[in-house]
């Protein structure tokens, strides 16, 4: 019990919210970095695009295992979650963006238009160039699913189990959501307004380095930096609130689950009905 108590915490239930977010935002997550690489390999004879596509989710496989290495280190440096913050808000702003303008054809990665493309392209062809590009975006598809994960909390533990998810939902869980966004596709904007959120979330972190006894401080992260700045130390065992993680965690699944129940019950906003085909998977 106590080795479970180290894992989740005293407060079980907000580990409990913790984690079914990570499954939420680590999965879309996953399935949109997935639609982004698909449309990569696009202009590649037929045969060539799978293999593309392979080399792409190995490399996904390893980028992610190294940030299961060093998420431990990277939650250490302060300066990290405000930045990741930032990268988290421009992600999300983009998204929007790019949603409001009526052209849809840039809303589609252009490799041509890609420096790194345009200059691997002459070297090694461009098989080699698209795979080289694959990888770069995989590290930061990696690097998104880390920050996203330590916005919803600071314990290691919860941020493997996290990262670890978006592992496994690239190679198990992505066909389901691609499903589920197809039926409904509003899902794909509640997944980038609760990156918006976090990167909120992120950037405020801030405050509570600098004033880490302040009302707000607390309210965000808890006492734990505030006792450690005076020299002292929580009794161990002692239950801490971090009402910050707690409400995002539970506006994070609100910005998911209104949605649905709404479109479920009254067809707002609105979903594609299930065909024939979808009954008999």
């Amino acid at each position: 019990m106590e080795y479970l108590n180290d894992i989740f915490g005293h407060d079980w239930g907000s580990a409990v919210l913790i984690i079914f977010n990570l499954v939420l935002i680590e999965s879309l997550l996953s399935v949109d970095n997935a639609a982004v690489l698909a449309t990569m390999v696009m202009d590649l004879p037929k045969e060539q695009r799978g293999k593309a596509l392979k080399y792409g989710i190995i490399g996904a496989y390893v980028f992610r295992g190294l940030c299961l290495l060093f998420a431990a280190w990277l939650i250490q440096i302060w300066w990290l979650k405000p930045l990741g913050g930032l990268y988290l808000f421009y992600l999300a702003l983009r998204y929007f963006i790019s949603k409001s303008t009526p052209k849809k054809e840039d809303d589609v990665l252009e490799k041509q238009s890609n420096k790194l493309y345009r200059m691997t392209i002459g070297l090694v062809g461009s098989f080699w160039s698209t795979v080289i590009l694959i990888e770069v975006m995989d590290l930061a598809f990696s690097i998104d699913n880390v920050f996203a994960a330590v916005a919803f909390t600071d314990s290691i533990y919860l941020i493997w189990i996290g990262v670890f998810i978006g592992i496994l939902a690239m190679r198990f869980v992505a066909q389901g959501f691609v499903r589920l966004m197809e039926r409904f596709p509003f899902l794909e904007t509640a997944a980038f307004t609760v990156i918006l959120l976090l990167g909120i979330k992120l950037m405020i972190s801030v405050v509570p380095h600098f004033y880490p006894c302040s009302s707000f401080a607390i309210f965000l992260e808890g006492p734990q930096q505030c006792v450690e700045s005076r020299g002292e130390h929580i009794p161990q065992g002692e239950h801490q609130v971090v009402w910050g993680d707690i409400i995002t965690s539970v506006l994070s699944i609100a910005i998911f689950l209104v949605p649905v129940l709404g479109s479920l019950l009254f067809n707002f906003p609105k979903h594609t009905k299930k065909t024939s085909e979808d009954n008999k998977q």
